[in-house]
């Protein structure tokens, strides 16, 4: 079977090399991921994906990190623009950002990729290096952001592969290979932006702020008020920066949150419509049923069996990203 090549920027697709290392990368991920959904690695904040079959527009909720798709596609739709992230782009999210998605993979040529999920604490470190050296690009940030690939950051992609071939180059070598990988998305064309966004910089960081907020309490009884005041806006202020963050407003950016956390407590943990909705804040439970059937197309019940028959459940360690494995 014929495995489809990276398509490289145009200056770089005469290199021979590149060819072969981007089949050397699907190898390895074909061997690191052979069950559909999320492959754990000896890196906790690390997982490679796998899907053999293409998923039609679904409403996810990713959580901050990397995304390097190395076979198959996927399209995420947000605040009326398509981020495309595949074999030739990668996908980095700053902020906790509702959107829709849809991928193409099959049997015969599975959606392979990786996953990481953001290291702050990593992230701001090496941040603090590069910005010894001055000079460094500003830009307005944003909560998701999908560029090219660059030849060195997928060199990178493939030493770090290599090195978790082998347990004792994983241990050692993986994590300074990860920081490497960090290292070319912060200083690459993303940078900029996606460093701003970490800096908690401005306007983004109050609504930063927020965010962190509604993921932390989620399940109480929050109000526009509290949030703006935690971010320390006026409410308008607060409504205005806060779509253009997230796309949403924030109450129906809070609701997305309950119905997503809910709808893992079901998938997972087997829990019934009505304790899912009442842990996530809901009081009546079909408030909970039209609100969930009006964001993901079904009621509770087939949604459930949808994403059981369909899917790979991940373990409780991946849980938390699971609407974003396919």
């Amino acid at each position: 079977m014929k495995k489809a090549a990276i398509m490289l920027p145009a200056n770089q697709r005469h290199h021979p090399e590149s060819d072969a290392q981007q089949q050397a990368i699907i190898a390895l991920l074909e061997r690191f991921a052979p069950d559909e959904g999320y492959n754990l690695t000896t890196l906790s904040d690390v997982r490679f994906l796998r899907s053999n079959r293409p998923l039609a527009s679904t409403p996810v909720l990713y959580d901050p990190g990397i995304v390097i798709v190395c076979q198959g596609q996927k399209r995420g739709f947000f605040g009326g623009q398509v981020y495309r992230y595949d074999a030739r782009h990668y996908l980095a999210v700053s902020v906790p950002v509702p959107f829709t998605m849809e991928t193409d993979a099959s049997e015969r040529e599975p959606l392979l990729a990786i996953y990481m999920h953001l290291d702050f604490e990593l992230a701001a470190e090496v941040m603090l290096q590069i910005d010894t050296f001055g000079d460094v690009p500003t830009t307005t940030p944003r909560g998701m952001i999908s560029t090219p690939m660059e030849a060195h950051l997928q060199t990178s992609v493939w030493r770090f592969l290599d090195a978790m071939s082998r347990p004792l180059d994983a241990a050692i070598l993986g994590p300074a290979l990860v920081r490497e990988i960090y290292f070319h998305v912060l200083t690459g064309a993303q940078g900029p932006s996606m460093r701003a966004a970490l800096a908690m910089q401005g306007q983004f960081g109050k609504v930063a702020r927020a965010l962190r907020c509604i993921h932390a309490a989620y399940q109480e009884d929050l109000d526009v008020g509290q949030l703006a005041q935690r971010a320390g806006m006026s409410i308008a202020t607060f409504h205005t920066h806060f779509k253009a963050v997230t796309g949403t407003s924030p109450m129906q950016y809070l609701k997305s949150t309950r119905l997503h956390q809910a709808r893992l407590l079901m998938v997972r943990n087997g829990m019934t419509a009505a304790a899912a909705s009442a842990r996530v804040g809901y009081e009546s439970p079909s408030q909970f049923s039209r609100e969930f059937k009006r964001l993901f197309g079904r009621t509770p019940v087939a949604e459930v069996r949808r994403m059981k028959a369909g899917f790979a459940i991940p373990p409780a360690q991946a849980a938390a990203t699971f609407v974003s494995s396919h």
